[in-house]
C-alpha cells in the first residue's frame, strides 16, 4: 500500500505557505506494483542477431575469446624473450603471434562496424589477404633479412 504524506498536518495553525499546495501536498512516497508507470521505451532499438544453434555459437565464441587471451599472454612472454634471445625460432614465432593478434583485433573491428552480407564479405577477404601478405611480408624479412628481434634491437641502438 503506498505511503501518503501530508505536509499539510505538519503546519499548525492554519498557515499554509504558497508552495505547499494541496495538490503538491499529498504524493506517494511508494507507489503499489500494478499502478506503477513503466518508463518509456526508447526510440531505437537494439537489434541483436538471430540465436541459431546459440549453444554451439557460445561455446565457440568462449573458446576464441580464451585463444585469444592465451594469445595475448604468449605475446608478453615472447617480448622479454625476443629482447635477449635473437634466434629464427623466436623470429617466426614473434611474427606469426604478431599476425594472428592483428588479425583477431581487426577481425573483432570489422565485426563490430562493418554491416551488410556483401561488405562483411569483401571485409573479411580484405581482412584474410592483409593477414597473409604481412606473414609473409615478415616470414621473407627474418629469411632474408636480420629478422624482426635483431632489426629491433637496431632501432634501439642508434
Amino acid at each position: 500500500m503506498a505511503a501518503i504524506v501530508r505536509l499539510s498536518s505538519v503546519c499548525r495553525r492554519g498557515v499554509k505557505p504558497f508552495f505547499y499546495r494541496t495538490s503538491l501536498l499529498a504524493r506517494p512516497l511508494v507507489a503499489p506494483h500494478k499502478h506503477q508507470e513503466q518508463p518509456p521505451q526508447p526510440a531505437a532499438r537494439i537489434h541483436a542477431s538471430p540465436a541459431h544453434n546459440a549453444g554451439a555459437v557460445s561455446k565457440a565464441a568462449s573458446l576464441h575469446w580464451t585463444a585469444e587471451r592465451a594469445l595475448s599472454l604468449v605475446l608478453l612472454a615472447i617480448a622479454p624473450v625476443a629482447y635477449f634471445n635473437h634466434s629464427p625460432v623466436v623470429d617466426y614465432s614473434l611474427a606469426a603471434v604478431l599476425t594472428l593478434h592483428g588479425h583477431w583485433g581487426i577481425g573483432q573491428v570489422l565485426t563490430d562496424y562493418v554491416h551488410g552480407d556483401t561488405k562483411v564479405k569483401m571485409a573479411k577477404a580484405g581482412l584474410f589477404l592483409l593477414s597473409t601478405v604481412t606473414f609473409a611480408g615478415l616470414c621473407y624479412f627474418n629469411y632474408n633479412d636480420v629478422g624482426i628481434c635483431k632489426a629491433v634491437a637496431l632501432l634501439w641502438s642508434k
